[in-house]
């Protein structure tokens, strides 16, 4: 069975470089951050073209963080796509504000800036927009409003590590970019782990004071803070990984590029990549018009296909007091009941990617 996505190729491939990084860190007993999860930070900071990086526990995290460093909390709104890991409204509803939900393009399935506007009240802080499936969002015209109105952007970049827009990297576009390495990203953790990256120093400071207990100085608590900092396994595991991240990044764009380039069935759609974006395919979502059976054929092929992600955020249990209903979103929605991934990770032979394409092309309702 081709799985979606198997990580045993890149351990089974570096296992030398992670198992002595591992070991370095075990030597100095250096856990909980320390010199090897600050030595990511400016690792990761110059890859991302900023100058700071501030390692947190995950994702998760970094949005929460971002979101306090502004200075949103009670009263006040942050606009989200509809169409999102479950996530990228945590980060705002931790702090008290509220997420509200704008629909996405029918074509890049990205937050779409022609329903912003209409979502934007006098407690609207912030645009927090999503490098969805590793494409890119409308960052420029997104900005646009987010300057005629006085808001902040800040970006998701959980799932775009290295994709660019207008050949800049995401994570130095907003005002803050927020990263998760998760499992599964392109660049990822043994475990949790995650970042924000910003230009300016005191948003900075204010998340490694917030995810450091409230506190610049052991033991002196300035502020309320929380336990998120990241570990030091998992910065020396990531600084190895960084090393790998141009050569995975380019073998995702090559497989992405064989199968937007060679699936040819009707039945199926894909998401469309803008000129003046260069995506990192983190995943390869497609549409079709029965989800269920596509992936129970493409499972009797040999091959795991699975969903990102089936519910969207505005229709979650979690929020229903928000008062959303079927409708309100309708290219989110419709994307989230048709949605079917497709397998894609950097150590995949092109004996496989042809397998993927062939199954594809040879599906039939």
């Amino acid at each position: 069975m081709l799985k979606r996505i198997d990580l045993s190729r890149d351990f089974q491939k570096h296992r030398k470089e992670y198992l002595e990084a591992i070991e370095a860190v075990c030597e100095e007993t250096a856990f909980s951050g320390g010199r090897f999860a600050d030595q990511f930070d400016k690792e990761f900071a110059a890859y991302c073209g900023v100058p700071y990086a501030a390692g947190v526990n995950n994702g998760t995290s970094a949005l929460h963080c971002a979101m306090m460093a502004l200075g949103i909390g009670h009263g006040d709104e942050v606009i989200v796509p509809a169409n999102t890991y479950i996530a990228t409204a945590w980060g705002v509803t931790y702090t008290g504000a509220v997420p509200v939900f704008v629909d996405c393009t029918k074509d890049t399935w990205e937050i779409d800036p022609d329903k912003i506007e209409e979502k934007i009240t006098d407690r609207t802080k912030a645009i927090l927009g999503v490098h969805l499936y590793g494409q890119p969002f409308e960052f420029g015209k997104v900005k646009e409003i987010a300057d005629k109105h006085g808001l902040y952007v800040v970006e998701d970049c959980a799932q775009a590590h290295g994709a660019l827009y207008q050949g800049k990297m995401v994570g130095s576009l907003g005002e803050l970019g927020c990263f998760s390495f998760y499992p599964g990203k392109n660049l990822y953790a043994f475990g949790e782990g995650g970042s924000v990256t910003c230009h300016k120093r005191e948003y900075y400071d204010a998340i490694t004071t917030i995810k450091n207990q409230g506190c610049q100085v052991r033991y002196y608590h300035d502020v309320v803070g929380y336990n998120y900092r990241l570990e030091g396994i998992q910065g020396a595991v990531l600084s190895v990984s960084l090393n790998f991240l141009p050569e995975w990044t380019d073998r995702r764009r090559q497989i992405g590029k064989c199968y937007i380039n060679e699936i040819k069935n009707p039945l199926i759609t894909m998401q469309v990549h803008p000129e003046n974006t260069d995506p990192v395919f983190h995943l390869f979502v497609i549409t079709t018009k029965d989800p269920d059976h596509f992936i129970a054929y493409m499972d009797k092929k040999g091959m795991e296909c699975n969903k990102h992600y089936p519910v969207p955020c505005h229709l979650q249990k979690a929020y229903a007091d928000l008062g959303y209903k079927e409708g309100d979103c309708p290219n989110a929605e419709y994307l989230a009941s048709h949605c079917v991934t497709l397998p894609l990770f950097p150590e995949m032979t092109q004996d496989e990617v042809k397998m993927v394409i062939d199954a594809c092309n040879a599906y039939t309702l």
